[in-house]
């Protein structure tokens, strides 16, 4: 097997542990372990690593080997901020079809039907990976992707709060709206505010 597949094979893997909830903020990744569940060698495993550690979604500590570094309010405030920099860009080069807009729609309405903290935030994911899809910016979607990796730390287990989401509900709701009346300066401030609620969300918990 070619190693950029066995090093997509690792990362999908981690990914998938984080999705779930299986990988700790501060736990240290066991390589050897790892090697025997995925069943691959330990070299594309660090090479794997190596990349992920590039995206800032763990790091390397001399004598440990690589760990899910500690959440604090200052990367949360880069990260959302960059974040919605970037899905505001995608945004205002993308063109949007009443297929895109329906796509946005379903999507809002999982999001509604979510019931657990890990659905909500699945479907909230999923619903500005739909938004930003159509943007011609490869490389921007690859650094969003990445970002938003690391931000699913910040989000584990924080999203009980109705009031909370039914503010981005309102907010995810006005920006198909504007979409829909080709008003993208409206959408663009909309999704900006989105993301700030949320940071101020994540904040909050952080302080808890």
């Amino acid at each position: 097997m070619q190693p950029q597949i066995l090093r997509n094979q690792v990362k999908s893997h981690l990914l998938g542990q984080i999705q779930k909830g299986e990988l700790q903020v501060g736990k240290t990744i066991n390589l050897a372990s790892l090697s025997r569940n995925i069943g691959v060698s330990v070299t594309p495993i660090r090479e794997a690593l190596s990349q992920l550690e590039q995206s800032r979604v763990i790091c390397a500590i001399p004598n440990r080997g690589f760990v899910v570094p500690k959440l604090n309010k200052k990367e949360a405030k880069n990260l959302y901020e960059t974040i919605a920099q970037l899905e505001i860009t995608a945004v205002e080069s993308a063109t949007y079809h009443e297929s895109d807009l329906e796509a946005l729609r379903k999507q809002q309405l999982k999001l509604q039907q979510a019931h657990t903290s890990m659905a909500r935030l699945e479907a909230r994911l999923k619903f500005h990976e739909l938004l930003v899809q159509n943007s011609t910016n490869l490389v921007l979607l690859q650094i969003l992707d990445d970002l938003k990796t690391r931000l699913r730390f910040y989000e584990q287990g924080h999203g009980n709060d109705a009031s909370f989401y039914e503010n981005v509900d309102n907010q995810n709701e006005a920006i198909i709206r504007a979409i829909e009346e080709n008003n993208v300066p409206t959408a663009a401030l909309i999704l900006k505010m989105n993301w700030m609620v949320v940071l101020e969300y994540v904040e909050k918990q952080l302080v808890s």
